[in-house]
Formats: structure tokens, C-alpha cells, sequence
């Protein structure tokens, strides 16, 4: 009797290696091939799962946005109030909390593609609407005062520094590390009075 292949587990692998190869080797290291040694199977079956390095690179994608979509709800949950809930979901976006930089890497190798793709592009503007619209909300519960205008350039200063910092500390973890990104984000949300 044939054995039956576990199509769930086996997409599974593939998905972990897809995340370790461009962690790890960024997007130049991104291949089919890469992507097989690393699960330890077949280009053949990786080819089966993704087609193409695209289809790789928005599965690393869709990874990032549940993984840290997760996190932001968590975080937003655990808090008692406004404020509290912006700085936990901005805290949790900044330093992974477990010292770990792939999410950073993952991210900045998609962005790069995306500057080629507008396929990948769009993926990457659905994903930072979402979280744009989650922060602008989160600013507007705490600020309810505000213009629609200061909301969103609070909303989009805010966003930037996180994202920036986590381009920066992807390429030079030592020059951003945990601390600085903490004092930095703290620094801008005392802003908001």
C-alpha cells in the first residue's frame, strides 16, 4: 500500500525553509534549490507548493503579515487602555521580543523585490494599510481631539520610525539594538502629550 503523504506537514517544511533561506540568505539566496535543501526534500516538490520564486517570496510575505498581525492583537488586548494598547502594538513591532531579526530580514527582502514587482508590491501596500488603519485607530481612541490630518501624519511618522528602525537593525543589529529602538519609539509617543 502506498503511503499516504502528509500534505499539511509537508507544506509546512516548505514553508519554515522558505522563511529560514531568506532570513538567512536574503533575497539573492532565494531559490528553489536553496528552498529544497533546506527542507531536505526535492525541487520537485518545493515546484509543486510555489512555482516560482514570486510565489516564495508572497508566501514569506503572508507569513510576516499573520505572524505580526497575531502579535499586534495580542498586544492590543493585553492593554487597559488607548495608549497603553498603541505602545504595546508599536512596542511589539520594534525589537522582536525574541531577539531574533528574521522578521526584519523577511521583510526587507520582500521589499526589495517588491521595487520590481508590482504583484509583490501590492501585497506589500494591502499589509501596511492594515497596519496604518490599526494604528490610526488606536491614535484616534487615544486622541479623539485630532484633525483627520494630524491624525494621519502622526499615524504615518509613527509607522515609518517603526519600519525604519527595523530596515536598519535587519542590516546593523549592533548600531539598533533593543534599547536604542525602545528610547526611540518612546521618544516619539511622548510626543502625543
Amino acid at each position: 500500500m502506498p503511503r499516504q503523504r502528509d500534505v499539511g506537514a509537508q507544506r509546512e517544511l516548505l514553508s519554515n525553509a522558505v522563511w529560514q533561506v531568506l532570513a538567512d540568505d536574503g533575497l539573492p539566496g532565494l531559490t528553489l534549490r536553496a528552498v529544497a535543501e533546506r527542507a531536505g526534500c526535492t525541487t520537485g516538490l518545493v515546484l509543486h507548493t510555489f512555482p516560482t520564486k514570486k510565489a516564495l517570496l508572497l508566501h514569506a510575505r503572508d507569513l510576516l503579515y499573520e505572524r505580526t498581525a497575531v502579535r499586534a492583537d495580542g498586544a492590543e488586548a493585553a492593554s487597559t487602555d488607548a495608549f497603553g494598547a498603541l505602545e504595546a502594538v508599536l512596542g511589539q513591532a520594534v525589537d522582536l521580543p525574541h531577539g531574533q531579526h528574521d522578521e526584519s530580514r523577511v521583510w526587507v527582502g520582500f521589499l526589495a523585490a517588491a521595487l520590481a514587482d508590482e504583484d509583490l508590491a501590492e501585497r506589500h501596500r494591502a499589509a501596511n494599510h492594515s497596519f496604518l488603519t490599526r494604528i490610526r485607530r488606536l491614535i484616534a481612541a487615544y486622541r479623539p481631539e485630532w484633525t483627520d490630518e494630524r491624525l494621519e501624519l502622526t499615524t504615518k511618522s509613527l509607522v515609518a520610525l517603526v519600519e525604519g528602525l527595523n530596515v536598519l537593525a535587519a542590516a546593523d543589529p549592533a548600531g539598533y539594538p533593543a534599547r536604542v529602538q525602545q528610547e526611540a519609539l518612546a521618544a516619539a509617543l511622548s510626543a502625543l502629550g
